[in-house]
């Protein structure tokens, strides 16, 4: 397992609007170049709404991901965002797109009903872990973060079912000093990498978002972090992460 390099690409999302977000990653990301990973935020391309009857696709025949499959071939770079998808009711679906145009996806499990997305979204009912370029990666989704058990690391077959996680988020700024504090939280308890992104901005209904997004060693240090609108790049050591685990072998006393 070599190491592994992820960009966060921490945009002020435009409202609605998926011509202009698109137009905005691609200038955003005109000078990354050599990452195994690009993590969009949540709702990539319009924003964290609740107008799912407008804005949604349709899996097989989605625009946005035929540009992220686009995007991720140029780059040679895994992508994973969500995107409002309609397939058998309306999903927040986590998309991972790799750059031989293999898609593998998850649906948000936990909605925020405090948005209401649970009276618009289908929750998703199981995880996903992705293998990429060695590494096990599982798939989260913002709200997602608060609820530990979902995520909960184990021993199969004598290794650790996965090595980072991945959140791509909408979290208000309002609650910042959660989404940090639970993002070490998971790094540490489950032994792994985090890698979490997350929108600055204002966003159509007034939120405002500081951004915060973070890469996090399995002993809870932060790596990377940023509040502005920015490309953030970091590599993640597979050494540091074998070492972390055979000196401290918590895992397989669960």
């Amino acid at each position: 397992m070599h190491d592994l390099t992820i960009a966060l690409v921490q945009s002020d999302q435009i409202w609605e609007d998926k011509t202009a977000n698109i137009a905005k990653y691609d200038a955003l990301l005109a000078e990354t170049e050599n990452v195994d990973i690009i993590l969009l935020p949540e709702m990539c391309t319009t924003g964290f709404t609740m107008r799912a009857e407008e804005h949604a696709e349709g899996f097989e025949d989605s625009p946005t991901l035929t540009w992220l499959k686009s995007l991720a071939n140029k780059k040679n770079s895994a992508v994973y965002t969500s995107l409002i998808i309609h397939d058998g009711g309306y999903r927040n679906r986590g998309v991972f797109v790799e750059p031989s145009g293999i898609i593998h996806y998850y649906d948000k499990r936990k909605s925020f009903g405090l948005a209401g997305e649970d009276q618009v979204f289908k929750a998703g009912a199981s995880e996903k872990i992705v293998t990429f370029r060695g590494w096990k990666i599982q798939l989260q989704i913002c709200y997602d973060l608060r609820f530990p058990e979902i995520v909960r690391n184990r021993i199969e077959d004598n290794h650790p079912a996965y090595d980072v996680i991945l959140y791509t988020a909408n979290w208000p700024e309002r609650r910042s000093n959660h989404w940090k504090s639970l993002l070490v939280a998971r790094a540490i308890e489950n032994q792994c990498y985090v890698a979490a992104v997350n929108r600055v901005g204002e966003d159509g209904k007034g939120l405002h978002y500081s951004g915060d997004s973070r890469i996090i060693d399995p002993l809870g240090e932060v790596l990377n972090a940023s509040i502005k609108e920015e490309v953030i790049v970091t590599s993640l050591s597979a050494e540091k992460l074998t070492a972390v685990r055979e000196q401290l072998p918590f895992l397989k006393d669960r």
